[in-house]
């Protein structure tokens, strides 16, 4: 069956309140909202996948459908992606063996990643959920050590054993080196990867289970299925030349602009 992917998407971040429609200038100069950036990056995945933005806010639908986005309503009680993704799933009948939620401040994410996320998941009949990690080199681990330093709150990280389950995510840096990394050195500290793969069963409940303390602590919905024991896949993805970032803050804007500049992607 084909695959889903949903971009959930809402304006009041309490970080960065109207976050989805903050442009985003590429190699050409021309400017596109970071909504519309994540959709393309969607509509790349090869293989055919429905594509929808699912969001609560009308601002939104209507920058969605201006560049051509199916879109569904979802409702303002979703607490996270996860859960409006399980919503936008319902809304449009099922139907999906696997739905993938590429969350919509994540324009840089390849379509590979995505790819290699659905490959990895279908291939362990024991995951529910699976997620992207990308082994940082020295230059992102810094930039992730710099965001802490300077009080914001970056990027998230995972640790996971050797059967590739996920142990924890963190927004803080794990695991601690205590080491410091030339800019192309590879380094032990992955980079969580803003994507997630579900099947529909995981889908399902997760939006009837209370958010646990180290969900609410770290503000990283997919605690919740560690925190029930459900296992997540950490499926590694490899860069091959392109730059990852999401967009959490303000500062994120000139940082990924000047990557899409540098990857020519218009």
């Amino acid at each position: 069956m084909p695959v889903l992917i949903v971009i959930p998407a809402r304006y009041a971040s309490t970080r960065y309140p109207g976050k989805p429609l903050v442009g985003l200038k590429g190699a050409n100069g021309l400017e596109k909202s970071l909504i519309q950036r994540s959709w393309e990056a969607a509509c790349a995945v090869p293989g055919d996948p429905r594509v929808v933005v699912a969001t609560d806010d009308d601002r939104i639908r209507l920058a969605a459908q201006t560049f051509g986005a199916e879109v569904v309503m979802t409702s303002e009680s979703c607490a996270n992606g996860t859960e409006r993704c399980a919503e936008a799933y319902d809304a449009l009948g099922g139907g999906f063996d696997i739905v993938v939620n590429l969350q919509g401040d994540a324009p840089l994410t390849p379509a590979w990643f995505v790819e290699e996320l659905v490959a990895g998941l279908r291939a362990d009949p024991v995951a529910e959920v699976a997620t992207p990690v990308l082994r940082c080199d020295g230059q992102t681990l810094n930039a992730l050590l710099e965001d802490r330093r300077a009080g914001r709150v970056g990027g998230t990280t995972a640790v996971f054993g050797q059967d590739r389950k996920a142990l924890y995510f963190s927004k803080e840096v794990i695991p601690y080196t205590g080491r410091t990394y030339a800019d192309d050195a590879e380094t032990p500290v992955f980079h969580h990867v803003g994507v997630y793969a579900y099947r529909p069963s995981a889908l399902a409940a997760y939006p009837r289970w209370a958010a646990g303390p180290l969900e609410q602590l770290e503000g990283l919905e997919q605690l919740r299925f560690l925190e029930r024991e459900r296992p997540v896949l950490c499926v590694e993805v490899a860069a091959r030349g392109r730059q990852f970032w999401e967009l959490n803050n303000p500062e994120d804007v000139p940082r990924i602009e000047a990557m899409l500049i540098g990857m020519g992607v218009e």
